[in-house]
């Protein structure tokens, strides 16, 4: 009877429930938490890139530590350190400006995300609210299953934190020896994490539609407005396009040969 635990001929029902049996199943759960421990991690890297611009724009290496801490939103830290480093006296007028813009999308954000995960008390609430960023959104929506989704969301913002703010500190304190961050790819990590996690929901002509009238608003916009505002535009066009479904209608439309 033992011996059923390696007999290949065995029922699959009886190995796995015999001592030492191993499942290869993957539940959903399992399977957020990767993609968050993914996700997180290729984010992460790209603090590196950040906490060595914020000293090449003159700030100290903790004020670049308490950014990454306190504020803990990617494209606003870049958006108020590269304005920081253009100079000028009204260059943190305009930088608090580019960063509040760009850190509007989170209330929308939020508000999608309230029902997904699923905090019952005030201290879940207030870190629920600290990690809701582009990257556990995305990777809790990417998920089918309520569990699954909180799972995504807390693990890929709780990853995508610590490692940030370790990196940040990181690239402050050897920025200089990096030199151009981009040479080593960090630019590209968080935008390839994140478009990975887009592209398997790409599955009908009206979720390609959303994709694309948003890329090319935010590509159009971004040579000739203020940082933030293509993102906004391209979450209005998002909305604008998704809210009229006239490709999905065209589509249920059809009869079926």
């Amino acid at each position: 009877m033992w011996r059923a635990r390696s007999d290949p001929d065995a029922p699959i029902g009886i190995r796995s429930r015999l001592p030492g049996a191993r499942s290869t199943t993957r539940t959903p759960e399992s399977l957020a938490t990767r993609q968050g421990v993914a996700v997180g991690v290729a984010t992460a890297a790209y603090g590196v890139s950040f906490g060595a611009l914020a000293v090449a724009a003159g700030l100290d290496v903790w004020q670049a530590c308490v950014l990454s801490l306190l504020m803990f939103t990617g494209g606003s830290q870049f958006a108020l350190v590269g304005i920081l480093a253009s100079g000028g006296a009204a260059a943190g007028g305009t930088a608090i400006a580019s960063a509040a813009l760009l850190g509007a999308r989170n209330a929308a954000y939020g508000m999608r995300m309230k029902p997904v995960v699923g905090a019952n008390s005030w201290w879940k609430n207030a870190a629920a609210a600290w990690l809701t960023i582009d990257e556990s959104t995305a990777v809790a929506l990417a998920q089918r299953e309520p569990a699954a989704r909180r799972r995504g969301f807390w693990v890929t913002g709780t990853v995508v934190y610590v490692g940030w703010n370790l990196t940040t500190l990181l690239g402050a304190l050897i920025g200089d020896l990096l030199g151009d961050t981009r040479a080593y790819g960090l630019d590209a990590a968080a935008a390839a994490a994140f478009l990975g996690l887009i592209w398997p929901r790409l599955r009908s002509h009206q979720t390609i539609a959303v994709a694309c009238a948003a890329a090319v608003a935010a590509t159009a916009l971004t040579p000739v407005v203020a940082p933030g505002v293509p993102v906004l535009a391209a979450a209005v066009v998002a909305v604008v396009v998704g809210t009229t479904n006239w490709l999905g209608r065209r589509t249920e439309g059809r009869v079926k040969p």
